[in-house]
């Protein structure tokens, strides 16, 4: 398997983790844990995992200028990302935060643009019009009805929260040629818990462990370890191959996914409009990722 193939499939099973986790995080909002409570936990635990695993490599030293970009990481891929995604999703449904986060790439792509010089032509433009147009047919016909109280409020919450990670995708790509990506995520998430802690602190001592169901510990277990800890390291191993905006493309599979453990495990009617709008989208990550200048992405920042 070429490195190439390694970091797209890096991404895909990235993007499965993701997809589930839309619901698996709702599912623990509000009744076991609040947002800043999830938070918290997820970047402590990380934090740990991280640091464990990077004693037993060889870990390179890193320069200090590099820590302020490490630390603006921090801040986007970790502090706002994470705050706005989970206060967002206590107030939306699962299927309307990943249809927002469909439009990630447009905004991944303006950020590689403007700040790495990556240029878009018009099979990038092409496939991302197409799966835009796609995961939004797919939730539109949806009969969804999770969502909460405010969720105008939700929506832009999750707006905010991916134009965040999309800075983030972008601002950690230069790094990925200096150093191992466990490298790079070890002090992503420690400058990201040092700007969460102060919102989350004063919130721990409300939580109470003894009133978690067993879907409770594996909800919060698969958050920390699938969609923290590997997803993140998922995505930034396959930084080193594709550029940021490729990256972004496999958001558009978090919509497929959502909707179809709706569909299974919620039972929502499968309707065509729904198979047609995935393969759509699946069309459009075809359509950005066949472009032959994608592989020459790496070497533009």
């Amino acid at each position: 398997m070429t490195a190439t193939a390694r970091a797209h499939l890096a991404l895909i099973v990235s993007g499965l983790l993701y997809g589930a986790n839309y619901w698996v995080a709702k599912g623990l909002m509000p009744g076991f844990m609040q947002p800043m409570q999830i938070i918290f936990i997820r970047g402590f635990t990380s934090l740990i995992l991280l640091w464990l695993f990077a004693f037993f490599i060889n870990d390179r030293h890193v320069e200090k200028r590099d820590h302020l970009i490490l630390a603006a990481c921090g801040l986007t891929g970790i502090a706002i990302n994470q705050t706005f995604f989970f206060l967002g999703l206590n107030l939306t449904s699962p299927v309307d935060a990943a249809l927002i986060h469909s439009g990630s790439p447009v905004i991944v792509l303006l950020f590689s643009v403007l700040i790495a010089g990556e240029k878009a032509g018009w099979s990038k433009i092409a496939g991302i019009a197409l799966g835009a147009f796609g995961a939004v047919l797919l939730v539109l016909m949806g009969n969804f009805n999770n969502g909460g109280n405010n969720q105008l409020l939700g929506n832009m919450l999750i707006l905010f929260n991916i134009v965040s990670y999309s800075l983030y995708l972008v601002m950690v790509k230069p790094l990925m040629a200096k150093y191992k990506a466990l490298t790079i995520m070890k002090w992503v998430f420690l400058y990201g818990f040092i700007f969460i802690f102060p919102f989350c602190i004063n919130g721990i001592g409300d939580l109470s462990f003894s009133s978690f169901t067993p879907y409770a510990w594996f909800a919060i277990s698969y958050i920390v370890i699938g969609t923290t800890f590997f997803s993140y390291l998922l995505t930034t191993y396959s930084l080193k191959t594709l550029s940021a905006g490729t990256a972004g493309y496999y958001i558009y599979m978090q919509p497929v996914i959502a909707a179809s453990i709706g569909i299974i495990f919620f039972k929502e009617s499968p309707a065509l409009i729904k198979i047609i709008a995935a393969i759509m989208v699946f069309t459009g990550v075809f359509l950005v990722n066949r472009n032959p200048s994608i592989r020459k992405g790496a070497e533009k920042v």
